[in-house]
């Protein structure tokens, strides 16, 4: 499973792709049913959509979709900041600046995939912090649906530097306590970037 995951990331298997359990198992060299359960869990998890009569494919995101997504993660994320505020030790701080300092670290790492993952885990553990139940629960959910996200605007446009400098300012706003803030810094690195990716593939499609 991990496997086709990164492929999904890296873009050798694409938003839109058909899959096939023979196909996967020659690339992977791995066994059909291995591959098969890999693609159900999958599929579970939003990353591939089965489609009656056509089998599956990479899940693909349309405009409305990735607003969609990024609207409720905004809210999801405030509620996690609103949670790691009300804990007075600064532990639940603590494990933000730790993840922001891992994430620092590989910010401007040449692969893909490397980079990926160190999204990912930066937003896990800002949930994490939360230690909010419910919300680590709905991680796997909405872990799929970033990665597809990411995966659409990695093909669309790479830019590390501004992918750094929004999670930089998350974190000081953060630190700063101030919700406003925290609020705003947040819009504009959800909000602002799905509408910055959505504005690239109607150009995309304008030239195609």
């Amino acid at each position: 499973m991990k496997e086709i995951r990164r492929a999904i990331v890296a873009g050798t298997l694409k938003p839109g792709d058909k899959l096939t359990e023979v196909k996967l198992s020659s690339m992977l060299n791995v066994s059909r049913p291995t591959i098969r359960e890999a693609l159900t869990q999958l599929a579970q998890e939003g990353l591939l959509i089965q489609e009656p009569y056509r089998g599956l494919r990479v899940a693909t995101l349309d405009t409305a979709d990735i607003l969609d997504i990024a609207r409720t993660r905004m809210a999801l994320d405030m509620l996690a900041a609103e949670s790691i505020l009300e804990d007075t030790t600064g532990r639940r701080m603590a494990i933000v600046d730790a993840a922001w300092e891992a994430f620092d670290k590989i910010a401007f790492h040449p692969d893909p995939v490397v980079l990926h993952e160190a999204h990912i885990a930066f937003h896990r553990s800002f949930w994490v912090a939360s230690e909010n139940a419910l919300l680590l629960r709905l991680w796997p959910v909405t872990e799929a649906h970033l990665t597809i996200a990411l995966a659409q605007d990695q093909a669309t446009r790479a830019d590390p530097v501004r992918a750094h400098e929004v999670h930089e300012q998350l974190v000081r706003s953060m630190r700063s306590g101030d919700m406003e803030a925290i609020e705003a810094a947040f819009s504009v690195h959800t909000i602002g970037s799905a509408e910055q990716l959505i504005k690239l593939l109607e150009q995309d499609k304008e030239t195609a």
